[in-house]
């Protein structure tokens, strides 16, 4: 066994990631990422504080006809069973589902963002009096085209999840690769690294431009109907961007989940329950809010869509709040 692959499996075995290993070590995370790939090798000095942390020998780092002896450490026991293993075929064959399900995930989110769109739009045709509704009249049918939308977005989720519900543990678990599957993997996330800056930089400026419309209506003062067109062309342009931002986050996800890297560090997933159901509960209060607005109280369908930006803006703060929490 050589040194590349002794390293991954001790530090696999003491449960730590590769940012957890660098911390340790006083090196950067791109430095154990080489040497776990086999294109570089520490220097004495690094091998002497590994030997030190796993427990083991610098002959058995440094020996490759040596074998795995009982020097190492034993972490798996009933607390810390055996990780599951991926193997080069399943990493592939993962990498493969999500490239197929990107364009279907992103395109659900699409038609997830636009949905309000329709609404907003029939309300706009009908105060404009280019369609003979009143704005309740239009208020319900732009609901009924926003409940379709969802519908099929909420399908085209449905059927991606499913499609790769046999790997949902790599975003769950901490689990083990075999040889070589590490350093393939980060070899495509880096072929892919431009591109995806690329899609997200595009989108990013979309999502900025989308607002010029409104500003412009505000400065000439225009009619109301023309600030509702506005508010439709900013979800128009946010649900493009959108498209782009989970197009090329799919992708990029399934390199950082194999390498846990990014959010699918171990010490991310250990987390990732709790913020999952806080998520949940804020975003069934947010609709059970927008709801109310809606259904209950009476000339509220021209407003209550600012119900949304509002929320997830404030969702976006508190995710950028208990991120600098937990580095700090």
């Amino acid at each position: 066994m050589i040194l590349a692959d002794k390293i991954i499996n001790l530090r696999k075995k003491m449960l730590w990631s590769q940012e957890e290993l660098a911390d340790k070590l006083d090196v950067s995370r791109q430095s154990v990422s080489k040497w776990e790939s086999s294109q570089s090798i520490p220097d004495m000095d690094k091998i002497l504080k590994m030997s030190r942390l796993f427990g083991v020998s610098t002959d058995y780092l440094l020996k490759d006809e040596l074998g795995e002896t009982d020097e190492q450490p034993q972490v798996q026991d009933d607390d810390n069973p055996a990780l599951r293993h991926v193997s080069m075929e399943q990493a592939s064959e993962y990498m493969e589902i999500r490239a197929k399900n990107a364009p279907r995930l992103a395109l659900s989110t699409l038609l997830c963002v636009l949905a309000p769109m329709m609404l907003l739009l029939f309300i706009a045709l009908s105060l404009s009096g280019w369609i003979k509704l009143t704005e309740d009249g239009a208020a319900g049918i732009g609901l009924s085209f926003m409940i379709i939308l969802v519908a099929i977005g909420v399908i085209g989720f449905i059927k991606a999840s499913s499609a790769s519900s046999e790997y949902e543990f790599l975003e769950k678990e901490a689990f083990e690769t075999e040889y070589g599957v590490s350093g393939a993997v980060k070899k495509r996330k880096d072929e892919y690294k431009e591109q995806y800056t690329r899609i997200n930089t595009i989108c990013t400026v979309m999502c900025i431009l989308s607002v010029v419309p409104l500003f412009l209506s505000i400065c000439f003062n225009a009619a109301d109907f023309v600030f509702v067109l506005d508010v439709c062309f900013i979800l128009l342009m946010t649900a493009i961007a959108c498209y782009g931002f989970v197009y090329a986050g799919t992708i990029m996800g399934s390199y950082n989940k194999l390498l846990e890297e990014g959010d699918y560090t171990r010490m991310e997933k250990s987390r990732s329950s709790v913020m999952g159901s806080f998520s949940t509960i804020y975003w069934l209060t947010v609709t059970a809010i927008f709801l109310v607005f809606q259904l209950a109280i009476p000339g509220t369908w021209t407003n209550a869509w600012v119900i949304w930006p509002i929320a997830g803006v404030l969702f976006g703060v508190f995710r950028i709040i208990v991120g600098l929490i937990r580095r700090k």
